[in-house]
């Protein structure tokens, strides 16, 4: 399946000062895969270690940072011949080593000529236990789950993300029914490649859900591994209670919900340990909506969303029927599903996210995001009735801005806000 991060791995490669790539996510997006497709297709061969489940390679890092003896044991252990700028050197599950972290920064100091592409699980964690991390020496690749537009090419609707991207608006209204559908598609199967690819090649419905749980439980096995052992229930309880936070109106992330009197220092840590890990995206609340939102950051209210909208129905056993038949999946829940499809597709593009609430007034604005131009306030609408009241508003008290509003509904231009089509989020921002 076509991923659209392969491109910048093309781009890294062709560039002739590039330093050694770490391609980072959660488990089970597919870094190594695509890696691995990238290896087959770009070069004369690669070689391949895996330093979660092989001894051996693992120890090849650890005497010293010798990169020519690095080098030399790595083509006897993977049976390939590694010739600078023709072999790529594939490290899987890096962060299980320290030793073989530390030495990329060798490999971009002493033999800048050979190409080497790391892919990390639980990176972020890595580091944060105060594992070594070459900063400076190396490039950083974020790898998210698949995308609604990768969907789309997935199931081979090529032509439809194409009219998304260049935003023409007014074939992409005479497609809306069109594009509903797949949404419906994509809310249940979500974007990990290996339900996409379950549910592309005619496996059933059935099929898609073993997987996700099977996932679902490997990120369990990863709280028990990985996270020190007094904090995994406080990190099985946070993981547990996200789809009854988002099935609030608000989505606001509640301590008490999780236990009766409990504050932000009994699961600080094990909210980080879950965002580290690539597991939840946390957006903080700001108190204007205003350039560079940053500014305005409330650290201390926010909203947990999980990494895939498919997860997400897994989570909490949404029927098929819920999700692909009718508008269910739009109409109930209180929108918990399309504010985690939302927020998905916005993480992806990489820019500022938050949500705005009021200290003094009932306004919530599901996000607010920070794009090149402008800060845009974005109200989310699931549902058919699409009356903007706090956004209307906010917009009326900030005649600066200009809203958006995804919803259901064909694009419309209302001046002082745009409506787009919930599948269109991802084109709009790009070209905004």
């Amino acid at each position: 399946m076509d991923r659209e991060i392969y491109p910048q791995l093309v781009e890294w490669k062709s560039r002739r000062d590039h330093k050694p790539l770490v391609v980072d996510g959660a488990r089970q997006v597919g870094k190594t895969h695509i890696i691995k497709e990238f290896g087959d297709k770009e070069y004369e061969n690669y070689a391949y270690v895996n330093l979660d489940k092989d001894n051996v390679a693992r120890a090849i890092f650890e005497p010293d940072h010798n990169v020519e003896r690095i080098i030399r044991t790595l083509s006897a252990h993977t049976n390939e011949d590694i010739k600078p700028g023709k072999t790529l050197i594939i490290i899987d599950e890096i962060q299980e080593s320290s030793a073989a972290l530390g030495c990329l920064k060798y490999f971009k100091e002493d033999a800048p000529e050979y190409d080497v592409v790391v892919a990390g699980s639980l990176l972020g964690i890595s580091i944060h236990q105060n594992q070594s991390f070459p900063v400076g020496m190396v490039e950083i690749l974020p790898m998210f789950p698949m995308s609604f537009h990768e969907f789309l090419t997935a199931t081979g609707n090529q032509q439809l993300v194409e009219l998304l991207l260049a935003c023409d608006w007014d074939i992409v209204n005479t497609l809306n029914e069109k594009y509903i559908d797949l949404l419906r598609q994509y809310y249940y199967v979500g974007g990990m490649p290996e339900a996409v690819k379950a549910y592309v090649e005619g496996e059933g419905l059935h099929a898609v859900r073993k997987i996700q749980k099977e996932i679902l439980t490997g990120y369990r096995k990863d709280f028990s591994k990985h996270a020190p052992k007094k904090e995994v229930p406080r990190i099985e309880m946070v993981w547990d209670s996200l789809p009854s936070h988002l099935a609030k109106e608000n989505k606001k992330f509640i301590y008490g919900a999780l236990r009766k009197g409990s504050r932000a220092k009994d699961f600080e840590i094990a909210i980080t340990w879950l965002k580290d890990a690539g597991l939840i995206y946390k957006i903080h609340r700001v108190s204007k909506v205003e350039m560079p939102l940053k500014f305005y950051e409330d650290f201390d209210v926010f909203k947990i969303f999980p990494l895939d909208v498919g997860l997400l129905g897994a989570m909490t056993d949404v029927p098929a029927s819920q999700l692909l038949v009718g508008d269910n999946c739009f109409t109930e829940f209180k929108g918990a599903f399309t504010e985690c499809y939302v927020n998905e597709q916005l993480a992806r593009i990489q820019i500022p996210t938050y949500y705005f609430s009021g200290n003094d007034t009932e306004i919530e604005i599901d996000f607010a995001v920070q794009t090149e131009n402008r800060v845009i306030p974005i109200e989310v609408k699931s549902e058919e009735s699409v009356r903007s009241k706090s956004l209307k508003t906010y917009i009326d008290k900030n005649p600066s801005l200009k809203g958006l509003r995804v919803s259901m509904k064909n694009y419309i231009d209302q001046g002082w806000m745009e409506n787009i089509g919930l599948y269109a989020i991802e084109g709009f921002l790009r070209k905004s």
